[in-house]
């Protein structure tokens, strides 16, 4: 069942592509951050666009999994319209950085400005709330070093 839905899928030798994924030329047609494309064609689409195309399935897992680890925290902790903002901030924000920064011929893919994003959220949390967390760890610390002394 899989195989037959992959089999749809256009995925280039590994040679070309090491991460299972389509080819360079494939993901421009997709939507795929191109400089030249964005400035002198006008396509700034392609700003945010880019941040739902993935160099191929390994790109893809990677960025999956670390969106569950780090944005489900999050979003239970400030909602969706929250998160999904900073998300696509995030990611229109990296897409820009990473249009100026890149050279002719040069293509870019990935959420990874989104999720740099959110992790920063997610730092800006933690040291606002310093006192709160550290608190918290101290507390666990005496409260295991209680349980575990007389053990020992």
């Amino acid at each position: 069942c899989v195989a037959g839905f992959l089999r749809r899928f256009s995925f280039q030798p590994l040679r070309e592509n090491p991460l299972l994924g389509p080819s360079s030329t494939t993901l421009g047609k997709m939507g795929a951050l191109d400089w030249n494309k964005v400035v002198h064609q006008h396509q700034g689409w392609r700003l945010i666009s880019c941040i739902w195309l993935h160099a191929g399935l390994i790109h893809l897992v990677v960025n999956m999994l670390s969106l569950l680890f780090i944005g489900i925290r999050l979003e239970q902790q400030f909602g969706f319209v929250r998160i999904g903002a900073i998300y696509l901030l995030s990611g229109f924000g990296g897409s820009v950085m990473s249009a100026l920064f890149l050279r002719n011929n040069y293509i870019s893919v990935g959420a990874s400005g989104a999720l740099f994003g959110l992790l920063g959220s997610m730092l800006s949390e933690l040291l606002m709330n310093w006192t709160i967390y550290s608190n918290k760890v101290r507390k666990r610390k005496k409260h295991a070093y209680i349980f575990f002394y007389p053990a020992a």
